[in-house]
């Protein structure tokens, strides 16, 4: 287990899946965790459930509203008055986002995915970079997705990997202009990670066994996996593994 004593870590989406996963870890590890959720505070409670009360905060904040998201970096930030390492993990899935649908029904999902996926973000990665420009640096990961690199295979679902395409690039863009500021920028490109967001997904393409079958390894990729990686990632001690992505999709995708 990397050693994260003394760290304070946010992270976004902490409630369920891989943030939450994330958060436990990280918690595990040492680290003062700052588990933001949306609307699910019990989620985020369970996911540190093993931690100790003075080495945890949660944090509400709901990305739709650009206000509400400088509140949490605010919040975020007082606890401890320093963050080390900020998790950029939160994102949804809208699931009717395809061509056929209409104008409006269109224009919403890609409005609502870019303002969560993308606009809230970049607003907390803004705040990090000037934090950490203060502070002597810091370490960004940012959760991005396989559908980045090679799309998706629901069109449905397109507004979605547009949006972690973007994370992904402005990621990359901090790691290029802010290395000699030691601020080390990572990005983590899961493939079908087993969460409520990948069962819907097997859900749109015929069950469970059907998306298994196209998979190298048979299986979902466990978030604890990623959970694990970001871990080691927020030590900081692979400082020119900076601007890399990471691939996680168990050998299915491969480049």
């Amino acid at each position: 287990m990397p050693d994260l004593d003394g760290k304070t870590i946010l992270i976004t989406g902490a409630s369920k899946g891989i943030g939450a996963s994330i958060a436990r870890i990280a918690g595990e590890a040492g680290a003062f965790v700052i588990a933001h959720y949306g609307s699910d505070l019990a989620g985020a409670e369970a996911a540190l459930a093993t931690v100790p009360a003075e080495r945890k905060r949660f944090v509400q904040a709901d990305l739709h509203d650009l206000d509400a998201t400088e509140r949490l970096w605010d919040e975020a930030q007082v606890w401890r008055g320093r963050i080390d390492v900020f998790v950029n993990n939160a994102a949804i899935m809208r699931w009717n986002g395809g061509f056929d649908e209409d104008d409006a029904t269109w224009d919403a999902v890609w409005a609502e995915t870019l303002q969560v996926n993308v606009l809230a973000p970049a607003r907390l990665v803004r705040r990090a970079v000037k934090h950490y420009l203060a502070n002597g640096g810091g370490i960004l990961v940012t959760i991005s997705s396989w559908g980045a690199q090679r799309g998706v295979t629901n069109p449905a679902t397109m507004a979605y990997a547009a949006s972690k395409a973007a994370v992904k690039a402005m990621a990359q863009t901090v790691a290029r202009a802010h290395a000699r500021d030691n601020i080390l920028t990572y990005i983590i490109a899961p493939g079908v990670v087993g969460t409520q967001m990948s069962e819907a997904f097997a859900a749109s393409q015929g069950g469970t066994e059907k998306v298994f079958a196209g998979l190298a390894m048979g299986e979902w990729v466990p978030p604890d996996d990623i959970g694990h990686l970001v871990a080691f990632l927020a030590t900081g001690k692979s400082r020119h593994l900076s601007g890399a992505t990471l691939d996680v999709n168990g050998a299915t995708y491969i480049r």
